[in-house]
């Protein structure tokens, strides 16, 4: 490609902009001109992140966003919710094309914002304007396209959604829904917390915001959007899992107890069967995060359980990389689409295995 897009990245020390840089350095169209943080000023990428060592020159600088985004035709956002806001604000009369990983942009519901983050939203009007269009290709695609600024779905609300989405689009997700999820602790980010310190971490299990994770605004938003029903609610307990990467969900929905094996198979066949990204499992097996760590896939399944009066529980399995179809590998395929490109660019090969 004679002209390569111009690529910045704000906010480059953390997991999430590791995995950012692990894909566009290796994309043919893009040239990465500038990695952008507030630590580690002045260390190269490679003396950070250690698997990217001798496969770029670049280093870290420390600037304003706007000197930051000078020349650039797309800016990733690899920074804290509630920081992202004020940052956007400062660039986003630039011209720069913009993929956010944080939760500032994901909601439409200015009060649901400000409940779940604890803070106002700076600029409530483009939450309610669609100024960012949500990326998550499954349910958005077309949308994501035409798109300048993304806002990139949230590792919990991707997990959960995707497992549920079938149930949605078929018209048969309604009422209250109920999610147990367990994630790697690579969530938590670079720097380390007592939640997060491996001798801690290593052999427990342990719940954190029960019943009111920021993430289950957007779940029920995303679940709508889809064709859920108005009535939906959602009790979702989040778990800290001994492990670095990875999301496994499991949530509980009722259907009609007239609903058979074989609707529900075609339901996820219909959702699914031409996603290059998701694999729903077959062989017996359930989901199992093994199967997509380091990779940009995801796993999903489903039990239906025995008619219980007028209804039928289904129990809906997801798994996937917390930090790539969680995260950095999902605003790439965003970015591939809005792009132009085959949005499996940088992202087709499997994880590790084991």
């Amino acid at each position: 490609m004679a002209n390569k897009v111009k690529a910045v990245l704000i906010g480059g020390t953390g997991y999430g902009g590791a995995e950012i840089l692990r894909r566009l350095l290796f994309n043919p169209n893009v040239e990465v001109t500038r990695v952008t943080a507030v630590d580690n000023i002045g260390k190269k990428v490679g003396d950070v992140h250690f698997n990217l060592a001798g496969l770029t020159d670049l280093s870290f600088q420390e600037m304003p966003p706007a000197q930051a985004v000078a020349g650039a035709d797309v800016a990733f956002l690899a920074m804290p919710h509630k920081t992202t806001a004020k940052v956007v604000l400062d660039i986003i009369n630039s011209g720069v094309r913009i993929v956010d990983l944080s939760g500032d942009f994901r909601l439409r519901d200015a009060a649901a914002y400000a409940k779940y983050y604890g803070v106002d939203h700076p600029a409530p009007q483009m939450l309610t304007d669609g100024s960012f269009t949500y990326g998550m290709p499954e349910i958005n695609r077309e949308a994501i396209r035409k798109a300048r600024y993304i806002a990139s779905p949230g590792c919990f609300a991707t997990t959960i959604a995707l497992g549920l989405l079938p149930l949605a689009k078929a018209g048969l997700l309604t009422g209250p829904i109920h999610t147990v999820a367990a994630t790697g602790s690579s969530g938590s980010g670079a720097n380390p917390q007592i939640t997060t310190h491996h001798p801690l971490r290593a052999a427990n299990l342990r719940t954190y915001k029960p019943l009111e994770h920021q993430h289950i605004p957007e779940i029920l938003q995303t679940l709508r959007i889809a064709g859920g029903k108005e009535d939906m609610s959602l009790e979702f307990v989040p778990v800290s899992a001994p492990l670095p990467r990875g999301i496994f969900s499991t949530s509980f929905a009722d259907v009609p107890a007239s609903v058979t094996q074989e609707q529900l198979t075609a339901a996820w066949k219909t959702a699914y069967g031409n996603e290059p990204f998701i694999r729903m499992v077959s062989g017996g097996r359930q989901p199992e995060v093994v199967g997509v760590s380091g990779s940009n896939y995801v796993e999903v399944g489903f039990t239906l359980g025995p008619v219980t009066g007028s209804t039928r529980r289904v129990v809906c399995f997801s798994a996937l990389d917390n930090l790539v179809k969680g995260g950095a590998g999902q605003a790439i395929q965003s970015f591939n689409l809005m792009m132009g490109w085959d949005e499996r660019l940088t992202l087709a090969e499997p994880g590790l295995w084991p």
